[in-house]
């Protein structure tokens, strides 16, 4: 059940359903009144596997963020007239045509001392990295600028596909100014108006064609394949620091230095007699002077490597209080849906008062992911690393779990006779049957008479978590109401 070569998919539409499993639930979704279709469809959303992904680039105040709202049809990326806003999310989930992608923004930056092209260089880079295409934002009226020939040079050497958008086109008059852009060499420009939605559809019709209908990097598609770790954690919690100690070597670089280039972050490393990739994002060496726009490149990087990683082993200073970010971090690796430890770092230098206060802080502050296995280590010595190979196990292993679907829906009947959903204006909505639809991590599609309150939700999970196991995994549950019309009796 556990075994990482097994596909993710049983290559039949049906999500993680074998032939017999999914018959058997169909006549039953039937029985209760669901249209075939529709669950049909349920269980290709719920059972996919990693979505390729979109990343959008361009120098600053050229419609990123407008464009990325736009994609992804609601106002969640931050719109503002000033480079430099922070935002917690940097990917998004999108849909165009009936298929499902991902979008990064890479929309908020600040002009530190290596002046807006070194900035704008840096977070092209940071987002291209994780990305199966990019769209390339230009602002038609300006015309194409020096930063912006930049920004070309670094997608042809990244030999990504690239869909070119001439942004701020309102109206025919403006076509002149986005067929100039040819120039650039990059193909087709799509004149767009990202604020009033103008060509969005050719220009998404485009990236569908560019997008590849499953992303390259297949988790676990081989047996020779070394599994994907991404260590992660704010600046200078020790990530360079563990990669060195666990590789037996100093393949990362720390470095402060202004305006130098990132060295290479994949590291296979030889631990516990066998090979893994480490996803390090820690030797990316850059001064920022801004806290705000260190938080921002954070985030960008942090939303890079799990997009190649299988397992996030979050880094944390336990010398200093658990911050916002140690937190916005954690729920980034949650978000993404990867496996998770969370690794103390520095305990050697803990004296008892601060042990005191770190468990207080990890209950108040880590109180929804008591599920992650937790190491207590110390980079610099190499104390307990030996039990962090056996953290990532135990994570990957509840990461690939599968609950065939009888024993599911066994699981749920007996939870709703003996925790029925409360009464709420005078109807008691219930689950009538479910099926995991899919695994990495384990995506669960529940059938229900009515709508099920969030409590109710997290109760499920906590329920599920305590009879199946799901340790170091993230849990999704989506619920489909049936529908008045078509109801069997």
């Amino acid at each position: 059940m556990n075994d990482h070569h097994v596909n993710d998919t049983a290559g039949d539409g049906h999500g993680a359903l074998g032939d017999a499993e999914y018959t058997e639930f169909m006549e039953l979704a039937a029985e209760e009144g669901f249209d075939p279709e529709e669950i049909e469809s349920d269980l290709a959303a719920a059972g996919h596997g990693p979505l390729p992904v979109l990343a959008v680039v361009g120098r600053p105040n050229v419609g990123k963020s407008t464009l990325v709202n736009r994609i992804i049809g609601r106002r969640e990326a931050v719109v503002e007239d000033r480079p430099g806003v922070t935002r917690d999310r940097v990917t998004y989930e999108a849909e165009w045509a009936g298929r499902r992608f991902k979008v990064v923004d890479t929309g908020g930056w600040e002009q530190d001392v290596l002046g807006i092209d070194a900035a704008v260089a840096a977070q092209a880079e940071y987002a291209i990295e994780a990305a199966d295409a990019v769209v390339f934002v230009v602002d038609a009226k300006v015309g194409a600028t020096d930063t912006d020939e930049a920004v070309v040079k670094l997608l042809r050497r990244a030999g990504k596909p690239v869909v070119l958008c001439a942004n701020k086109v309102d109206g025919p008059s403006g076509e002149a100014d986005a067929a100039a852009l040819w120039n650039l060499g990059l193909g087709e420009p799509f004149p767009v108006s990202s604020l009033h939605g103008r060509g969005t559809g050719d220009l998404l019709d485009a990236v569908l064609e560019a997008l590849p209908e499953a992303p390259a990097q297949s988790f676990g598609g081989g047996p020779a394949g070394p599994r994907r770790v991404a260590l992660i954690g704010r600046p200078n919690v020790g990530k360079s620091s563990l990669l060195n100690k666990v590789a037996g070597e100093d393949r990362v670089v720390v470095d402060a230095t202004a305006g130098t280039t990132r060295d290479p972050v994949d590291e296979l490393v030889e631990l516990a007699g066998r090979t893994w990739k480490f996803v390090d994002t820690a030797g990316i060496r850059r001064r920022v002077h801004l806290q705000e726009g260190a938080d921002y490149y954070a985030s960008l990087r942090t939303a890079a490597a799990l997009e190649k990683a299988e397992i996030a082993v979050v880094l944390i200073d336990a010398s200093e209080t658990i911050s916002v970010q140690d937190t916005r971090i954690i729920s980034m690796a949650v978000d993404a849906g990867r496996a998770l430890v969370i690794a103390y770092n520095k305990w050697d230098t803990l004296d008892e008062e601060r042990r005191y206060y770190l468990e207080r802080e990890i209950e108040q502050d880590l109180v929804q992911v008591r599920w992650a296995p937790r190491v207590n280590l110390s980079a610099r010595t190499g104390r307990h690393l030996e039990k962090l190979v056996p953290a990532i196990d135990t994570a990957l292993a509840g990461w690939e779990t599968r609950v065939p679907t009888g024993r599911l829906n066994a699981f749920l009947g007996e939870l709703v006779a003996s925790h029925p959903h409360p009464v709420r204006g005078g109807k008691q909505p219930r689950i009538l049957f479910g099926t995991q639809a899919g695994v990495r991590p384990p995506r669960f599609v529940l059938f229900a008479s009515g709508f099920l309150e969030a409590g109710y939700r997290r109760f499920i999970e906590r329920r599920l978590r305590e009879e199946f196991g799901f340790e170091g995994t993230p849990i999704h549950l989506s619920v489909r109401v049936r529908e008045k019309r078509g109801r069997k009796k």
